[in-house]
């Protein structure tokens, strides 16, 4: 018999953009030579779908899998199936298993046959079922089940909220689907205890329900998907969510720890924002973050990422909080404390511990400077104005529309200069995205930057022309495509270092 070959990346194609969505029509594989995607505009509903397209099986082969799949499930090795590491030896695994199946059970299979019904072993043993496809799809940000017999949406990278030909037509499934989806992400799910969050071994996040009850078309899930290396810098230039001014500010803030708090509204971008900004900390700094499921991927060696531990059982037996973990991780000594989100009592920790001298970065849902210190101020945070006066920087991100196209935009950056007693914030804002004519608008004049002054004794004419000669150096990486993860992440660590010596490489004069 040949050999079965199977390709989970194969090469991620380049979409154009379409100005009319009547004339979207693209293909491309997701996992070779057995699934390529459909996305195209359907006439009849009158809006672009997303089809998964799999070998299809004749009665007979579905029969043949079916009787595979049930020995297998008595013989396979659930755990060696769930092992990331060995991808190669897993379908090798799986592979000899079915080929002693098919011979013990004296089935007749062809070897084109054969291959078609390997890859639902695949999919149904390694990968997660249905969905597998769309987790192999680059172009997938989130995936969304809203129950039985409801056709499954995605938001897509290039075309957005799109429908797809994937539904799960049966309770039973659906209900182990959600099962499978909890083994993976090592967290417990039952009639008790019907709500999932957590993330499965690749770093996305799942969240959903199990029964009934709670969803009347049945268990629903929504995965959002990990970017393995996430945006950087430069890239984000790139879509235009904000300007090189305000990267050469970050990152002057970064070098000499200023306090961070990214805000904005669900899905505008705050992760993104913060795991850009990350590459400005400076390479030497300690580094420890806290999340409630892993979403940071910091290019760095000195990071000590801990994540929030629900408990095993359902009473919740073991569980390790947001409050314990930064709590026990300022005995860590850090120099940059990250905190993925702020909603409860661990911002008087957070708080605290900038008081003391420990630069954070943390993000929070909220839309505006007022509301976010009316939140810091009232309960269940209850901080005294005092404390909400240690952060330096707010940046608030926000969902766009521009030329009828979704995206993401840096709307505001504003400095906390004073929060007064009765809890009235003073602020200033140097930097501001106009929607009008989708442009980033600069003040002079930075109280962030008077702070570094007062902080290191520099000269603000030293601070002011810094911060020109490293807006040049971004533009003109972003010029020159220096997008890359390791490549950009090089050019800022020898810029702390040999500063000139970067400078000249790319051409840039200093102010």
């Amino acid at each position: 018999m040949g050999d079965v070959s199977i390709n989970l990346n194969p090469q991620v194609p380049a979409i154009p953009k379409f100005e009319d969505k009547t004339k979207i029509d693209v293909r491309y594989m997701v996992i070779a030579p057995y699934v390529s995607i459909h996305v195209y505009y359907d006439a009849k509903s009158g809006e672009v779908v997303y089809d998964v397209e799999e070998p299809i099986l004749t009665g007979e082969e579905k029969e043949n899998l079916d009787r595979i799949e049930q020995a297998m499930r008595e013989v396979v090795d659930v755990n060696m199936a769930g092992n990331e590491n060995g991808q190669e030896g897993l379908l090798d695994y799986i592979d000899k298993t079915a080929r002693l199946i098919v011979s013990e059970l004296g089935l007749a299979v062809e070897e084109e046959s054969y291959k078609k019904m390997f890859y639902y072993l695949y999919r149904n043993f390694i990968g997660l079922n249905e969905i597998e496809p769309m987790m192999r799809d680059y172009f997938i940000e989130d995936l969304e089940c809203n129950g039985k017999d409801q056709n499954m949406y995605i938001v897509h990278r290039v075309f957005r909220n799109i429908k797809t030909n994937v539904k799960f037509t049966e309770m039973e499934p659906l209900a182990s689907f959600v099962e499978k989806l909890a083994q993976k992400t090592g967290r417990y799910v039952s009639y008790a205890n019907p709500i999932l969050d957590g993330s499965l071994p690749d770093g996305s996040r799942v969240n959903a329900t199990y029964t009934e009850d709670i969803t009347s078309k049945g268990p629903t899930f929504t995965i959002r998907k990990f970017t393995k290396t996430p945006w950087t810098p430069t890239q984000l230039l790139g879509f235009h969510t904000l300007s090189p001014e305000m990267l050469a500010y970050f990152w002057i803030a970064l070098q000499y720890q200023s306090n961070l708090m990214i805000v904005g509204g669900t899905a505008s971008g705050k992760t993104t924002l913060l795991n850009a900004l990350a590459f400005f900390i400076p390479q030497e700094n300690r580094v420890v973050s806290i999340e409630d499921t892993r979403e940071l991927n910091l290019p760095r060696e000195n990071w000590l990422p801990s994540v929030v531990r629900s408990g095993v059982s359902a009473e919740g037996v073991g569980t390790v909080d947001m409050f314990s973990l930064l709590r026990a991780s300022f005995r860590q000594n850090p120099d940059y404390v990250i905190v993925g989100e702020v909603r409860g009592k661990e911002a008087s920790v957070l708080f605290q511990g900038m008081a003391s001298g420990h630069a954070s970065i943390s993000t929070m849902h909220g839309d505006s400077v007022e509301s976010i210190t009316r939140r810091l101020m009232t309960p269940p945070i209850s901080l005294s104005p005092m404390l909400v006066n240690g952060l330096d920087v707010m940046a608030i991100m926000t969902h766009a529309i521009v030329g009828g196209h979704e995206t993401r935009r840096l709307r505001e950056v504003v400095e906390v200069v004073k929060i007064s007693e009765s809890g009235a914030a003073i602020t200033q804002t140097p930097f501001k995205w106009s929607p009008a004519d989708d442009k980033f608008y600069y003040a002079k004049g930075s109280k962030v930057f008077e702070k570094i002054r007062e902080r290191y004794g520099m000269s603000l004419d030293e601070i002011q022309k810094e911060f020109e000669t490293r807006t040049r150096l971004i533009y003109t990486l972003f010029q020159k495509k220096v997008l890359g993860y390791d490549e950009l992440q090089r050019v800022v660590n020898d810029y702390a270092k040999t500063p000139e010596v970067v400078l000249k490489k790319y051409g840039v004069v200093r102010s």
